[in-house]
């Protein structure tokens, strides 16, 4: 349920000046109506709709890159992609490969390149296998099965880290996205030496006011 915060007003409904929420660029609203008290008085009610961290974790692990959106980092949302579309495209390359492999094995093992039936089995078979089969080269088709299963677990386990790396990004920028950054905190640089060996270095000091 969002949280809301009523501020009074005047007879006339509008807010004085000195009375006029100020809120943080991190948290969205909704509206702001005008509503009765038991009393009778008028109240603005201002519904609003914080950010959280949490919003973003759960947008990432539906969907890659809408945690990104959420945060208003629009320009992540190819790279979220880009990073889960290149395992997948080489998933489905190598799955691809594998079943022809395992296609050309089956015709091996139960002798299908000779009999009535050979002429549709090496129709179906891809060319590029076609001359490991007709040598029988059982050993070399099974070496590139294997290859290719072994891409495809690869695949498997990248397209897992990219999507975990995109829930990670999303969290942590919207952590940041209250992150204070006022004039309160300030940083500087400056030289100095190093008391041991006498060296020139730079120190970086932090100040809170």
């Amino acid at each position: 349920m969002p949280d809301t915060l009523r501020v009074p007003s005047d007879t006339t409904g509008a807010l004085p000046a000195e009375n006029i929420p100020v809120f943080s660029d991190t948290t969205q609203y909704n509206d702001t109506t005008i509503e009765k008290t038991a009393s009778g008085k008028d109240t603005v009610v201002v519904k609003k709709k914080v950010h959280t961290p949490r919003g973003a974790t759960l947008r990432s692990l539906v969907v890659p890159g809408w945690g990104q959106i959420y945060n208003r980092k629009y320009w992540k949302v190819p790279i979220v992609y880009g990073a889960i579309g290149v395992p997948i495209y080489t998933f489905t390359y190598n799955r691809k490969w594998y079943n022809k492999i395992k296609y050309a094995l089956s015709i091996v093992a139960n002798n299908r390149y000779d009999g009535p039936n050979a002429q549709d089995s090496l129709e179906r078979l891809d060319p590029a296998l076609r001359y490991l089969v007709e040598q029988k080269e059982q050993g070399a088709l099974i070496d590139y099965r294997n290859d290719y299963r072994r891409d495809m677990d690869y695949s498997i386990l990248f397209t897992l880290l990219m999507w975990g790396l995109n829930v990670v990004d999303a969290t942590v920028d919207a952590h940041l996205k209250g992150f204070d950054v006022g004039d309160e905190l300030s940083l500087y640089i400056r030289p100095t030496i190093l008391p041991n060996t006498m060296t020139p270095a730079l120190s970086v000091v932090v100040k809170l006011k």
